[in-house]
């Protein structure tokens, strides 16, 4: 019995073929923000639909998002929404066709995960002060 056509073709490349790399990871959760954000403007969306409702449907909304959970989804979403835009930023210096340079790469996509960590916590203390918790 001869071969099945499908036994002698090649396998195409999968993600248990490759090696994990900083940059792979980094384009995996490039993705997964921007999903992210698209199901966080749906709060934005609460969030205004809330403030023109009037002061009670605010004051729900100002309860969840005050709660303990509330605030981790809204500090997640901050950190997606900082992610993404620099993940943005180091696509538009690749778009101009700069920044190719593997060290280059490397060092970017490990500035895109400090500075979004660092620029999280950033707003989150500006905020936590301006509202006087701090």
């Amino acid at each position: 019995m001869a071969d099945s056509p499908s036994a002698s073709r090649p396998l195409s490349p999968h993600l248990g073929i490759y090696r994990k790399m900083l940059t792979m990871m980094m384009s995996i959760v490039h993705r997964i923000t921007g999903a992210a954000l698209y199901f966080g403007t749906l709060l934005l969306a609460w969030w205004l639909i809330a403030a023109a409702s009037g002061a009670e449907a605010y004051e729900v909304f100002s309860a969840h998002a005050g709660s303990w959970y509330g605030r981790i989804v809204l500090f997640g979403y901050t950190w997606a929404l900082i992610h993404h835009m620099l993940g943005g930023l180091r696509h538009l210096v690749w778009d101009m066709g700069k920044g190719f340079n593997l060290r280059l790469v490397e060092w970017m996509a490990r500035a895109t995960v400090a500075g979004s960590v660092i620029l999280t916590l950033v707003v989150w203390v500006i905020a936590y002060q301006m509202m006087g918790a701090l």
